[in-house]
Formats: structure tokens, C-alpha cells, sequence
């Protein structure tokens, strides 16, 4: 890809497929973390049009791209996605440096900025996952609707999609699982289509498929759903029922860069009322025997989102929402010169 550079980076945990541009060397550097089912190939067209100052760095975490096909410990939640981000920052000697997290690249920031400390000069979270995780929770506060956190995991992954992916299916004949559709469909507003969409769905069918990889194991539940989260890969990491101290620990890191967070106006992935939740579902009537939107809502994600980063601020911080107009779930992607222009604002503004 031309001006991206790809290194094979082997650390004391695993190799790692990362993307550079710009200087090889530089006080100005950015860590782009992907989202799930896509990979860093993703931030290829936001890396070209970076100034040259910059040093800018995407890997493949773990089970995506072309990094170590490894099992992925959920019970950790982002914990091993983060665990390999410092490990890698330190053998790349990075003393300071500004995140940018997409979708769960979002969700692994929550947890990475507490591990870094004050070696994060800014955060540029983009559409992310809740920090209370996806699916299960009904507040703003993260209770989960039952104690086993039934409706998040790998259990709630359409089965088809994850084989279609396993196949390296490139069709468009099914309307609900085909990834090549559900990419078009809810990565970004239909009717926008990016140019690269073939090296875009190279990189979602790259993601590594099993029962502990994606989607990952579940168990049965005799609570709506009724699949509960599992231990293996990266759906279950990103339950709640695995979240642990990590928003309180971000809401209290001793360093607290400035955030800005930036979404789409149309996302249907990470919404209050997403397409993905089992709660929207069931109030839709598309799932059986929903108990009540009482008993299980959808998932407030975005006012959770907004709510940690309330107290984060109430705390000492200091965040910016901008909602992109006409945009879903990759506003970077839809309208890369918009987005751009405010990642270089943000990461300016940290500097002074």
C-alpha cells in the first residue's frame, strides 16, 4: 500500500502485524487500534493523509490480520488486547504517544489508558464500544439485566456470519449474514460504498474463527436470550460480565489527556437502540419470548459512553462529543478530510 510500511514486530508475548507511515522516528505518534471483524488495513487511508511529521502505528491485535493466531482469554476482557499494545509500545521505545481507537479498538482504550499513565498525551475514541461492554446492561450505571449477564458473548453472533468469514465468503447473496453485506450495510451509511471495499473485506474475513476464537464459546441461559458469555475470544471479552475495575480505573487514572470522542449520527452497531443488541430485538419483535423492555431495554451504549466520560471530566479531564453528520459506524472512513481535521485539531490542541 503505498507510504504504509508493514513490519513483523515479535515480542515476549506474540508477533504483531503492524502498519507504519510517516516518520520512522517522532515526538508526534499515534497508535490507531482497530475495531472487531476488520484489522489495521482499516486505518490505511487516514495514515496516508496523516502530515509526514507524524509517526503513525496500526497493528493487528491479536486473532486479526496478519498478527499471531492466538486464543484470546475473555475472561480478561480487553486485558490481552492490552497486555500486547504496551508490551509492543515498549519494544518500539515509545515514551509518549496519542491513541486513537475505533468501535472495540475503543473499548481496549477504556482499560489502556490506566495501563500506559502518563504516556498518553491525548485519546481520539471513534463510535467505541460502551465501557460497560456490549450487551446485557440496561443503565447508564452498566446493572446488568440478569446476573449472568445473559444476552452478551459469543452466543449472541450470528452463527452464519462467523462461518461465512471461516469460508471467505465474498458473495452478497444473503441479506443477513453475508459479510460483504453487513459491511455495507452497518459499517457505514448505505448508500455509501468506500473505493478499497475489496482490502476492506480482505481485512474483515482475516479475523481468526473458532470456539475460542470469534465468535467464542457460550452457555445456555434460562434468562432472555438465553445464552450467556463464554471464556474464549473476542465477543466474550467484550461482555460486561468481564469488565471489572476498568472504568472505574479510567474514570480515576492519575493522567487524564483530553478526549475526543466521534461518532456517527446514524451508527446502528453502537447506539441506544443498536441493531445489534438483543434488547432492540426483542423490543422489535424480532427475537421470542422478550420479557419486557423493564425487564431487559436495549442498551444505552452511547449515554453510557457519555456518562463515564462525565465523571471522567467531573474528575479532572476534559472530553469533546462531535457527532458526524450522514455517517454510521466508520465516520473516519465515510468522511476521512472531516475527521481528519478534528483528529489533528484534538492532537494540536493536547500539545499546548
Amino acid at each position: 500500500m503505498k507510504n504504509i510500511r508493514r513490519h513483523y514486530i515479535k515480542t515476549s508475548r506474540l508477533t504483531q502485524c503492524v502498519r507504519f507511515a510517516g516518520r520512522t522516528v517522532s515526538e508526534e505518534t499515534l497508535l490507531f487500534i482497530h475495531g472487531n471483524a476488520s484489522s489495521s488495513v482499516f486505518w490505511t487511508e487516514i495514515m496516508r493523509k496523516m502530515p509526514l511529521r507524524f509517526r503513525s502505528i496500526a497493528p493487528d491485535l491479536r486473532g486479526y490480520g496478519d498478527t499471531d493466531d492466538m486464543i484470546i482469554d475473555a475472561t480478561k476482557g480487553m486485558g490481552d488486547f492490552v497486555e500486547d499494545l504496551v508490551v509492543l509500545i515498549n519494544e518500539l521505545a515509545i515514551n509518549k504517544l496519542h491513541l486513537v481507537g475505533h468501535s472495540m479498538g475503543g473499548s481496549v482504550i477504556w482499560r489502556l489508558l490506566p495501563a500506559l499513565g502518563d504516556k498518553v498525551r491525548s485519546i481520539t475514541l471513534i463510535n467505541p464500544g460502551s465501557p460497560y461492554g456490549f450487551g446485557g446492561t440496561k443503565d447508564t450505571e452498566g446493572s446488568p439485566c440478569f446476573p449472568d449477564f445473559a444476552g452478551s458473548g459469543g452466543g449472541i453472533v450470528n452463527p452464519q456470519f462467523a462461518k461465512y468469514i471461516a469460508e471467505q465468503y465474498r458473495g452478497a447473496d444473503d441479506p443477513l449474514a453475508s459479510p460483504r453485506v453487513v459491511m455495507n450495510n452497518f459499517y457505514w451509511k448505505p448508500p455509501f460504498k468506500p473505493t478499497n471495499e475489496e482490502a476492506l473485506l480482505d481485512s474483515l474475513l482475516s479475523e481468526k474463527i473458532g470456539s475460542d476464537r470469534y465468535p467464542g464459546d457460550f452457555v445456555g441461559s434460562s434468562n432472555y436470550p438465553f445464552v450467556a458469555p463464554g471464556v474464549f475470544g473476542p465477543a466474550n471479552a467484550l461482555s460486561p460480565k468481564y469488565v471489572g475495575d476498568s472504568v472505574k480505573n479510567f474514570i480515576e487514572s492519575a493522567n487524564k489527556p483530553p478526549v475526543l470522542w466521534v461518532r456517527g449520527s446514524d451508527d446502528q452497531i453502537v447506539s441506544d437502540n443498536s441493531l445489534f443488541c438483543m434488547g432492540t430485538l426483542g423490543k422489535m419483535g424480532l427475537i421470542p419470548n422478550y420479557p419486557s423492555e423493564g425487564v431487559y431495554p436495549p442498551q444505552p451504549m452511547v449515554s453510557q459512553s457519555r456518562a463515564v466520560l462525565e465523571k471522567y471530566a467531573a474528575q479532572g479531564g476534559h472530553f469533546q462529543e462531535v457527532v458526524m453528520p450522514s455517517t454510521g459506524h466508520s465516520p473516519y472512513i465515510e468522511q476521512p478530510a472531516v475527521f481528519l481535521d478534528l483528529l489533528l485539531k484534538h492532537v494540536k490542541a493536547a500539545k499546548q
